[in-house]
Order: C-alpha cells, then structure tokens, then sequence
C-alpha cells in the first residue's frame, strides 16, 4: 500500500523565531584583549586557574601584570604546567597561591610559606564552590571555540573547572582555536563568559620519561593483575607508562580514570580498550582531565569515544565502584610495613597532594572484582633509600590508610594485605623490598613486636 503524506495547511502554525539576541552576536560583544579582561579583579579577589595542559597563561600573565595595583588576592588552582609568575617572591603581598594539588611550578613557594596547601581529596573539590567554603570571584579558563549553537568545551581538563566556572562570579575564557572539542559533560555556553580573549597557540604537551628495568618490572607485575575486560585507572608515569605496555594481549579492556595520557591511545587504537564490558558508560573511555602530547590532543579532538566529566562525578568512589573489575594503579613516596601509605609528602616537606588516590583505592575497593593497587620503586635516591619502610618518614602524611590498602606492588613482587594483620603484612612488605634493606626491617619490625 502506498502513503499519503497529508500536505501542511496554510493555516498551520509557524515556528517560532527566536528574537532574542543570537549568541554570536553577544560573542562579538565579550571579545576584548587580556589586559582590559583582567580589570575585573579587585583587591581581595579570589581567582580560580585552569588546570594542566589548559593552563591560560595569557590570562595568568595580564593578571600578575596588575600585581602593582592589587593587594591580597587569592590565587587558588591544582597542577599547572608551565610557570606560575604570582608565586615568585616578588609577588607577596599581591598574590598568595592556594594549592589544592602542588605542582613542581608551586612547591617552593608552598615550603617556604609564601604559598598554602589545602589538603582535599580530588574528587570532593567541586564541594568547596558548591557549599560556598570556596567562593570564586573571577574564574580564568580555556576553551574551545563555540559550536554552531554557541557551546565551547574545556577540552583537554574539564576536572574541576567546569564546577568553578559554574561557581564564579565572573568567568573570563581564553579561546583557543588550538584546544581540541571533547565530548561529554564538558561544555560551557558563551551566554556564561563575562569576557573572552582569543588566542591561537599550542597547549603545553608533557613528554613522558623513558622507563627503566625497575619500572618494567613493576609494570610486568602489575599487569599480572590485569585480566580481559577489566576497567582501569591510570595516572601519567613511567610506572603506568610500563603497565600499559604489558596489556597489548588483553581484549576489551575499559577506561575510567580521572586521568589518561598518550599511552591509552596506543591500546584504544590496537581495540585492546573497547569498553564493551564495562559496567556504565559502555563502550566509552570516561576520565576528568588528560595530561599528554599533541598526538593525545588530537585524538580527543571530536572523538566521541572518550567522554569528559568533572571530576567530582570521575572520582566519586560511589561511581568508580559501579564498574566491574575496577583496577586502579596508583603511586606513593613511601609504605611503612604496616601498610600506611604516604603520597603528598617527603617527610615535613610537602610534595603534591592527595590527588585522586583515595577515591580510587576506596572505590575499586568495593567494585565486584576489583584491585585497587599501590605500586612504587622499592628504593629511592638513587638506592640509597628504600621506600618500604620500617616507620614513615616524622612529618610525613598518610594519605592511604591501613585499612584501605589491597595490594602493593615494587620491581620485586606483590603484596595482598585486605584481612592481614600486622605481623602478615611486615613479612609480605619486607619480601617485596630490596633485598639490600630486608634485613634492616626485619630487625626493625622484631623491635617493634610486629614479627
């Protein structure tokens, strides 16, 4: 039988025409130069900075060239690359840095009391601009340029600052037609920008480090650990770097990471990571942020394979454990051979943050199958050191609890300590150190009554 389609009547109702202002229109309006943008912040501001490879430094730049105009502002941020001119010393009295992750670009600041540390776990940041403990004045962002309905995205790091952007008072955007349009919950509209500069340049890349046989051997027992169809968790490192390289065999792997770097785009690209067997958000690579090269970079660009979140959703362990066979792999400075792990600190000194390594301990932890894993070199300075120790180091912090470790991994082995006591876990951590210390924590460990 054939249709008929009924012709429109002349009467029928138009569509209606939006009269409002078009959002280009408003763009046009918005688009100034960094120096007139940066005339919104005020003495006792407190300033949001994009994070990682979408640092705005044009924007940074204009901000600490008012520093002679500009008493008492807040500078508040996580890991940046590149350099962070409002920590140099000169700048006291004008900028005081509020680190909630220390990056190598900050950490002399912040030891030498011209900059603060606010201890947080990654994933609960977004709650200091929920809950107005962290009020944002002027946000300093990166994006994309607009779609055709007006929408940039964050592009390469969405993490926090799509939250603080949310939050902000004013939000002042570097356009960038360099930054790759990701998908995902990763978009700001131009109607939300109170000013936007334009650029056009490269975003920083972070080149990783070449391995050595310590870390191809932590990778090989670790990856050990890793099965098809697992989802994973991985930060930037010759340690992941290493695990990676070790799971070209393994078929349908997923991803969800607060974080991804180069090497996950070799597995995506070789359909070793598929995520057909994830949980939620089949067949997509879920992560907050990625730190990496310009070949990272334009994988992202459009690929609707990898969606970006905000952390606060990427590193709730509510939503990590809703994976199935979650493996997260993370770092620590040093493990005391009662489990306790130390991450942001060498001793009094602080190093880095806790970052994201608790929500995802905690939520493996509680996936079905799952593998939370602390992975480390057993020594350090140049082996003079071992990083299995018997008490850690005085003033260093526990970032990772005895109660919340699994497993522990060096160059030497693994370690299962879930449902060990204290005299288990010394034995097992002491056969995982190198051997040119084991006797020293064994003889540690019987002074102390553990073994």
């Amino acid at each position: 039988m054939t249709s008929v389609v009924e012709p429109v009547p002349a009467s029928a109702p138009k569509a209606k025409v939006n009269s409002g202002p078009r959002w280009a229109e408003l763009y046009r309006s918005l688009v100034t130069t960094p120096e007139v943008a940066l005339q919104v912040v005020k003495s006792g501001d407190r300033v949001w900075i994009h994070s990682g490879c979408a640092s705005p430094e044009p924007l940074i730049e204009a901000l600490t060239d008012r520093a002679a105009s500009l008493t008492n502002v807040e500078v508040v941020h996580i890991l940046t690359f590149g350099k962070a001119p409002h920590t140099a010393p000169e700048m006291e009295g004008h900028f005081r840095h509020n680190a909630l992750f220390i990056g190598g670009n900050v950490r002399q600041a912040v030891n030498e009391g011209r900059a603060d540390y606010t201890p947080i776990f990654l994933g609960e940041i977004a709650r200091l601009f929920q809950e107005d403990a962290l009020p944002i004045d002027v946000a300093l962002i990166q994006v994309s340029p607009p779609d055709a309905h007006g929408f940039c995205s964050l592009g390469v790091d969405v993490g926090h600052n799509l939250d603080a952007a949310r939050h902000a008072r004013h939000v002042i955007a570097e356009v960038n037609d360099r930054m790759p349009r990701t998908h995902g919950d990763a978009f700001l509209h131009v109607r939300q920008f109170h000013a936007v500069v334009e650029t056009s340049r490269v975003l920083p890349e972070l080149v990783g480090e070449p391995g050595d046989a310590v870390t191809e051997a932590i990778g090989k027992n670790a990856a050990a650990l890793i099965g098809d169809g697992d989802c994973l968790q991985m930060g930037i490192g010759t340690i992941p770097d290493a695990v990676l390289r070790q799971l070209g065999d393994r078929k349908a792997l997923g991803v969800h990471t607060e974080m991804f770097s180069d090497g996950c785009v070799d597995l995506i690209e070789a359909g070793v990571i598929t995520g057909e067997r994830k949980s939620i958000h089949r067949g997509k690579v879920i992560a907050g942020f990625v730190l990496g090269t310009q070949r990272l970079f334009d994988f992202l660009h459009d690929n609707p394979v990898v969606e970006m979140h905000p952390t606060a959703y990427t590193n709730d362990p509510f939503v990590i454990a809703q994976n199935d066979r979650m493996v997260a792999l993370n770092s620590a400075i040093e493990v005391d051979i009662t489990g306790q792990v130390c991450s942001d600190s060498i001793g009094t000194r602080f190093y880095s943050g806790f970052g994201g390594q608790t929500d995802y301990i905690r939520g493996a932890s509680r996936s079905r199958g799952g593998k939370p894993i602390i992975a480390l070199p057993s020594t350090a300075a140049k082996g003079k050191a071992s990083r299995i120790v018997s008490v850690l180091s005085p003033g260093a912090g526990v970032v990772t609890t005895r109660a919340d470790v699994r497993w522990v991994i060096t160059e030497y082995g693994a370690a299962y300590l879930f449902g060990k006591n204290v005299r288990e876990r010394a034995k097992a951590l002491i056969n995982i150190a190198h051997p040119d210390f084991r006797e020293g924590l064994e003889r540690a460990a019987r002074e102390r009554k553990l073994i």
